[in-house]
């Protein structure tokens, strides 16, 4: 039997076609103006300090590569960010009772699920999910205390799944900066290689040295602003969850009435006023008194 999932999925993929389009298009045409090496000379040299200063900075094979994970990072973090506010409306929801003094029996909640997949419209919703297994607990235990531990567990579930979701966006945040390692290792690889033939070639493995510190400048600007976007959606998504417990708290726990307790404190004086422990009526009833 597949589960249900309470949160729609992050397209990752087609984000990544989406990408490399997106980066490919941009940096194309500045790449065959700018970035292309320059022609050698007829006194043997380059022409490499002749280019842009900025074309040196940000157009290179490395360079690009983090540009794609970058981007690629930022459509995931939109994605997800979005996914969160539209979570965020199920609050808006009708989706248990919020009137004051209003009280749920354990025979309420198979309405009271109905009424959830009505007002949700079968779409998916952590609170939604969370309500759900709460009731289901409270029709088979009858207790608030094991619909609370149910409750808690669903909790631990889903923000279980949030965090192993996040594995892409935590690759990426490593794996710009390890791109920009990789660059510079490569120039300082190319540069010791220039030196060690002496003369004016000591000249251009200087220039080289100047682009290999590029690569990692340009990836450590992009891993910070990565590293923000990861930091605020995972504080996003854990007071969701937050707030979702404590809907659960005081909407579902909060106003459960147990008629085994109820009937315990009533004692045999409540036994002419019908079945100890029990309130007569739905909950829609109960409500429109």
């Amino acid at each position: 039997m597949a589960q249900s999932s309470s949160q729609k999925p992050t397209r990752e993929w087609p984000l990544l076609i989406l990408t490399i389009f997106l980066v490919g298009a941009v940096v194309y045409p500045l790449w065959t103006t700018f970035g292309v090496e320059p022609p050698v000379a007829a006194d043997g040299e380059t022409t490499l300090a002749r280019k842009p200063r900025w074309a040196q900075l940000l157009l290179g094979p490395e360079q690009i590569a983090c540009y794609c994970c970058f981007v690629w990072g930022c459509f995931i973090f939109v994605g997800r960010f979005v996914e969160t506010m539209r979570q965020r409306r199920a609050f808006g929801l009708i989706l248990l009772p919020t009137d004051d003094g209003a009280r749920i029996l354990p025979d309420d909640a198979r309405g009271l699920q109905r009424q959830i997949d009505h007002a949700t419209n079968e779409e998916p919703y952590i609170l939604a999910t969370m309500i759900r297994a709460g009731l289901a607990k409270l029709s088979l235990s009858r207790s608030a205390q094991d619909v609370r531990e149910t409750l808690k567990t669903q909790a631990d579930v889903d923000l279980g799944r949030l965090i192993s979701s996040m594995a892409t966006l935590n690759y990426l945040a490593w794996a710009i900066p390890a791109i920009g390692f990789f660059g510079t290792v490569r120039g300082l690889a190319g540069s010791m290689t220039l030196a060690g033939e002496g003369g004016k070639q000591l000249e251009q493995a200087t220039r080289h040295l100047t682009v290999a510190f590029d690569c990692t400048l340009v990836a450590l600007g992009l891993s910070l602003i990565v590293m923000f976007l990861i930091h605020t959606l995972q504080r996003e998504e854990e007071s969701l969850v937050i707030d979702c417990q404590q809907h659960c708290l005081d909407h579902l726990v909060n106003r459960i009435y147990e008629p085994e307790l109820g009937a315990a404190a009533a004692g045999a004086d409540s036994a002419a006023q019908g079945p100890i422990g029990m309130i007569a009526g739905t909950l829609p009833e109960r409500a429109a008194r």
